[in-house]
């Protein structure tokens, strides 16, 4: 069943309802490489979603770019890079290990966000391969794979040659093949975000999508595919948001305490003009199964926000099963761009509700 979030929905969020992440003070590039920028990230999972590790260490992955000077040139050179996570006494210390996958032939041009598995001694990376090889720039996607075993040092070993998983949008999903576009207006197939459903084992890639036959030009969709006997098959989205926003992005699942939760992050410049008093934020929806319907976290959908006074302070939450969040820091107070990993946050479900349990130090950013 797919579920609707409406603009009802998001007419009912109060200015004050918001659960605001602390202010972040300071981009710390402590173990990062201070020529690059790192955006998007999520951490390596296991297959009930919880953070696993490789030869004792916590290994993420994020996007990262050269700083070329203006952040929004980074979405055309994006690389995903190993982070190690090294707890200190000021929270959150991160290493940058290098690149995840060696440099294949690919008809890709770069590597935009998704998700990574460890099951059965074997890693997975489940990304979008965006743009196109042969002509610079583009805003094409594509939902692709490629997977190691782990070798006898605990680390992942040679990597087999990235892989399409899915071939066609129909009938569900609006093409995301233009190479002319403007970020928060293009339409979307990326973030491919792994879960398995505890019930009945069945696969899911969750993903950012947006929704075929509308008339609206914020047409947004939480899409799924379900892996079957012969690989990955579209199903109809998880739910979608018609008439409301553009774009739901880093969609992911996961499973709490008899509950399903269906979690995205979306801006306020990606909501329909008349719904634009929405903050940026972490949403999400609530069911009690895979088949839905689906109900909106808080009555709203909204989870977490930025303070008002700095609305694109971090961006790009990605909720794990015990429930931390993850984001990265992108506009600062005096409107430079963060580009590090920001504070992580600990979210507490029960039910349909949500709040944060607590916030690691801001000298962690």
């Amino acid at each position: 069943m797919t579920s609707a979030w409406t603009a009802e929905h998001v007419r009912r969020i109060a200015p004050d309802a918001a659960v605001l992440v602390a202010p972040v003070n300071e981009a710390d590039r402590s173990g990062l490489d201070p020529a690059r920028l790192y955006w998007d990230m999520w951490p390596l999972q296991d297959a009930g979603g919880q953070r696993t590790l490789l030869a004792g260490r916590e290994m993420w992955m994020a996007l990262t770019a050269p700083d070329r000077g203006d952040p929004a040139l980074r979405h055309f050179e994006a690389k995903i890079h190993w982070i190690e996570r090294r707890p200190n006494a000021l929270g959150d210390g991160w290493i940058d290990c290098g690149p995840v996958l060696p440099d294949f032939a690919v008809t890709y041009e770069r590597e935009w966000a998704g998700s990574a598995l460890l099951d059965q001694g074997v890693v997975t990376l489940f990304f979008t391969a965006a743009g196109t090889a042969d002509r610079a720039g583009g805003y094409q996607q594509e939902l692709w794979q490629a997977q190691a075993p782990i070798g006898d040092d605990g680390m992942p070993g040679a990597w087999s040659a990235p892989a399409p998983m899915i071939t066609g949008y129909a009938p569900h999903y609006m093409p995301a093949d233009a190479h002319e576009g403007e970020a928060g207006k293009i339409k979307a197939f990326r973030d491919p975000a792994y879960f398995r459903d505890p019930a009945d084992g069945t696969e899911y890639l969750a993903f950012t999508a947006s929704l075929s036959q509308s008339d609206s030009a914020f047409n947004g969709a939480f899409g799924l595919a379900a892996r079957g006997p012969l690989g990955w098959v579209l199903t109809p989205p998880c739910l979608h948001a018609d008439g409301v926003n553009n774009e739901l992005e880093r969609a992911h699942l996961v499973f709490h305490v008899k509950h399903y939760y269906a979690f995205w992050s979306t801006q306020t410049a990606t909501f329909a003009p008349e719904l634009r008093h929405a903050p940026g934020g972490l949403y999400g929806m609530v069911a009690d199964s895979m088949q839905g319907p689906w109900r909106p976290l808080n009555g709203t959908g909204l989870v977490l926000a930025n303070p008002e006074d700095r609305p694109q302070q971090t961006y790009s939450w990605y909720v794990d099963a015990s429930l931390t969040v993850c984001s990265f820091v992108d506009v600062m107070s005096d409107g430079s761009f963060g580009g590090v990993p920001a504070p992580l946050l600990q979210l507490e479900l029960e039910g349909d509700r949500s709040r944060v349990r607590a916030l690691q130090p801001e000298s962690a950013a």
